[in-house]
């Protein structure tokens, strides 16, 4: 086989994948890397940074205390668990305060340490 029928061989095996339309010859390079719109190629150091959005603190103007209980229970689950940062939207250093608060109701018995889940007993349950 010369080297004329094996690029022809492989150009054809091409176009059946992801060539151009009927016999049209694709630019070399074309469709490989971003370099030819002004970006980094993909895949190398110089990709994009991924994004974060950044959390805006609830509890900068909220006054926590354990005085307050009212206030705590929205950072409180139905089943009494403290609820992760991630979804109350406070900085780590509120968050900490928020614990220890909560904490400290709990103790006092201005909030439950956790509630009794109201199921009716299983039928396979001894007794």
């Amino acid at each position: 086989m010369s080297d004329q029928d094996k690029s022809q061989s492989t150009q054809v095996a091409g176009d059946r994948e992801h060539g151009p339309a009927s016999g049209e010859e694709r630019p070399s390079g074309a469709g490989r890397d971003r370099s030819d719109r002004g970006g980094p190629p993909r895949g190398g150091a110089g990709g994009r940074r991924p994004y974060y959005r950044r959390k805006v603190d609830r509890t900068k103007n909220l006054d926590i205390t354990y005085r307050k209980p009212e206030i705590l229970e929205r950072f409180v689950t139905q089943s009494g668990k403290i609820l992760p940062r991630r979804i109350t939207g406070t900085s780590a250093k509120n968050q900490r305060r928020l614990a220890r608060q909560i904490k400290l109701a709990r103790v006092l018995a201005l909030l439950p340490f956790a509630t009794r889940d109201r199921r009716p007993p299983r039928a396979d349950a001894p007794g």
